[in-house]
């Protein structure tokens, strides 16, 4: 009787819509996954965008992974523009460039790698140093995602750590609620997630992050939840970033990295305003640059100048929208 009861209560349980939802809301929907295999490419788009930069984009189907995982069809459903595309905002292959590439001492894998060697005269009339991958014009705007990559920034990164400056400006990512350069968008809002050095003596790097509204007025910056959680240079890591569309009580960004070998440390968990703080009506995040290096003249001309560039590899890109931390 007992086993019964409970078999049937587990059976009503199950069938419920409200039991289905919070499924579906924990362990999340993939979206799209590539280890940048088959014949994944990075190919030369057509036009422009919104400022005057050439694009490339990534083509083909990556084969070695299973569906959604078509380059062609299935950012289609994502994005308006139905492509996941690569911009530099100016330069030239001398100066930096993304392409798929064997890895280097692993050919058997394929990977994305950025190189940027030198800057140039870019947006905003501004000199500096660009490469990243565009996710904009996301359909219905994402209010909850997750994503994971593994990252590997060569030894050459190392050349940051003698910077005789604090260091507060080398991308690695952006998150965009609303794109504040749209037209007509009042509500622009980001949040940036970057390479640091805290003084301007020699020292290790480490990871930052900050929000603001359009203009780039600040909302928070974030102090780590683990503390001296170093940047990771010359090995594989995995970096998890989580967002959640909210205010400052219900709003939350997560950041964890895992170094191969090593447990998952969690670098930032922060609750606080995801969107632009006038906003009354937030409807999900529109764009974000899930791969991202960018950076200052004056950085990259002090790596230049000890003979260095900064590269770097990413593999094993997946996207979920609803998952969350831990599942």
């Amino acid at each position: 009787m007992t086993v019964h009861f409970y078999l049937l209560l587990f059976s009503i349980l199950m069938a419920s819509p409200f039991c289905c939802a919070q499924l579906a809301t924990t362990t999340g929907e993939l979206i799209f996954q590539t280890g940048f295999d088959g014949n994944s490419r990075v190919v030369k788009d057509v036009g422009s965008n919104d400022h005057g930069a050439l694009l490339e984009y990534i083509d083909g189907i990556d084969t070695g992974v299973s569906p959604p995982a078509n380059w062609q069809t299935d950012w289609q459903r994502i994005v308006k523009n139905g492509r996941m595309q690569l911009q530099y905002t100016g330069g030239d292959s001398t100066k930096r460039f993304a392409r798929v590439i064997a890895e280097p001492g692993n050919p058997a894998n394929k990977v994305l790698q950025f190189w940027l060697d030198d800057s140039w005269l870019a947006s905003e009339g501004q000199k500096k140093a660009r490469i990243q991958a565009n996710i904009y014009g996301i359909k219905n705007g994402y209010t909850e995602f997750y994503q994971s990559v593994r990252v590997f920034l060569t030894a050459d990164f190392n050349a940051l750590k003698t910077y005789p400056h604090p260091i507060s400006w080398c991308t690695l990512s952006e998150f965009w609620n609303n794109e504040w350069w749209v037209k007509g968008e009042p509500y622009g809002f980001r949040i940036t997630l970057g390479i640091g050095k805290p003084s301007a003596g020699e020292s290790e790097l480490n990871f930052i992050l900050n929000a603001e509204n359009a203009g780039q007025k600040e909302v928070w910056h974030a102090e780590p939840t683990t503390s001296n959680v170093a940047v990771p240079i010359g090995k594989w890591f995995t970096m998890e970033y989580y967002f959640k569309e909210g205010n400052q009580t219900n709003g939350r960004f997560y950041l964890a990295i895992t170094p191969e070998g090593q447990p998952r440390q969690v670098v930032y968990d922060i609750t606080n305003f995801t969107h632009n703080t006038a906003d009354p009506a937030p409807s999900g995040l529109t764009g974000y640059n899930p791969m991202k290096l960018y950076t200052s003249k004056e950085l990259i001309n002090h790596v230049k100048a000890q003979g260095k560039t900064l590269q770097i590899y990413w593999d094993d890109f997946k996207l979920w929208k609803y998952k969350r931390p831990g599942t």
